[in-house]
């Protein structure tokens, strides 16, 4: 097929959208921690931004898409970029090959700094940036390549995954946990009032990841068609009746509906509905929606009460918790009159083999997360300590990390 100005126009658009979600994601973590450490949590996702667009044009790209080998990972056959042009290429056949990979490319850029909000406030920035090389190529590329790449295994078994419910969410949000594990908590961990210190760039951080996420579901249609038109919808109601419950539980445990709350609902619901935004009904989308905040919110409330795990800005219980269920839901929602891309209806419709694969793809992108962060936090630990002092944790990693801070004037007492 030729190259359709349409298709083409509407993917470069959705690829700047998903770029956009990235500094989205830098307020909505931002104005999550404390004054003394927002420098540095924004920075991460700053610094992230530039290191995946080396590392995608580099090799990331050609070692998730370029080739086959095991069904595990490409090769090096578009290192640089080299032989990826203007002409349609292996994976959409109406848009230039460059703008296929300049979409894939915010996507890396975006999954690696989901992790960053289960660390703030103690790892040391050298050890991050480091940590976030390795995982790119450990865990990332190979899990992209499994899901999304020429005979890519999970889609050879018939595990769908839409736009990132295992390559972003399972494996941002299981590889938090980990990292949280072992760096361990933060010091006076529930004894000291971790505050929000900004609720307004919450509230932005949230609403440019709304608006980006319409690019990173509808875009992955990779065309200006029905589909990207259903999957635009089906993230709209999703994130919209998770948003509703979240307000409602808020209601229900403290007595009354909080910015953050609403903020944090419209997010997971987001989370939860990547991986089917293009399979399921779009009455499927207010199920999936309305149960993804009560399935996160108690998630929540187990990692961190109950095994005093301390996951600061709940990366593992929104994104980990919302992407298992998003992947799950697909496997019971999932009709092939939508997308045939799936090889089955889901379980709803009587076909437990969609069901079966999608539980497969879970497991194996948990366990893909699990070992790839374990690994990487081990060859860290050779070159740098991954844990700031006390001391350095005490005065703020904004100013040990990086000598400077965001509120220079500021006095008040939430240091």
């Amino acid at each position: 097929m030729t190259i359709n100005t349409g298709d083409t126009a509407f993917m470069i658009i959705s690829a700047a959208l998903v770029f956009f979600m990235t500094p989205g994601l830098a307020f909505f973590y931002g104005g999550l921690v404390r004054r003394k450490n927002v420098g540095n949590t924004m920075m991460a996702c700053v610094a992230i931004m530039g290191l995946s667009v080396v590392m995608w044009a580099l090799f990331g790209y050609s070692l998730a898409f370029g080739g086959n080998h095991g069904g595990i990972i490409g090769d090096f056959r578009w290192f640089g970029l080299n032989g990826v042009g203007m002409e349609a290429g292996a994976y959409a056949d109406t848009i230039p090959h460059l703008v296929f990979c300049a979409f894939q490319m915010m996507f890396a850029m975006i999954t690696p700094a989901l992790i960053t909000g289960a660390l703030v406030g103690r790892m040391k920035f050298k050890a991050l940036f480091i940590f976030i090389v390795l995982w790119s190529v450990i865990v990332y590329y190979p899990l992209a390549h499994m899901v999304w790449g020429e005979g890519g295994f999970l889609a050879a078994i018939g595990s769908v995954d839409f736009a990132g419910g295992n390559v972003v969410h399972i494996s941002s949000g299981v590889s938090a946990l980990v990292l949280a594990i072992i760096l361990g908590r933060r010091r006076g961990y529930e004894v000291v009032s971790y505050r929000v210190h900004n609720i307004p760039f919450v509230v932005l951080g949230a609403a440019i990841l709304w608006f980006g996420w319409f690019g990173f579901n509808a875009g992955s249609a990779l065309g200006a068609n029905g589909l990207a038109a259903h999957a635009f919808m089906t993230s709209a109601i999703s994130s919209a009746c998770a948003m509703l419950t979240w307000m409602l539980i808020d209601v229900l445990e403290n007595k009354r509906p909080t910015l953050v709350g609403a903020s944090t609902g419209l997010v997971i619901g987001l989370v939860a509905i990547t991986p089917g935004a293009g399979y399921v009904p779009i009455w499927a989308s207010f199920i999936i929606g309305a149960l993804v905040s009560p399935i996160c919110y108690f998630g929540v409330k187990l990692v961190k009460k109950k095994l005093k795990i301390d996951d600061a800005l709940d990366a593992f219980g929104c994104h980990g918790i919302g992407g298992i269920w998003g992947g799950i839901a697909t496997g019971l929602f999932a009709e092939r009159s939508i997308n045939d891309a799936a090889q089955w209806n889901g379980l709803v419709f009587g076909d437990v083999r969609l069901f079966g694969a999608q539980l497969v793809g879970i497991a194996v992108s948990i366990a893909i997360a699990v070992v790839g962060t374990l690994i990487c936090a081990g060859i860290v630990k050779l070159f740098t300590p991954l844990r700031v002092t006390a001391k350095e944790e005490q005065l703020g990693l904004d100013m040990t990390q990086h000598g400077e801070e965001a509120y220079p004037s500021f006095n008040g007492l939430d240091q």
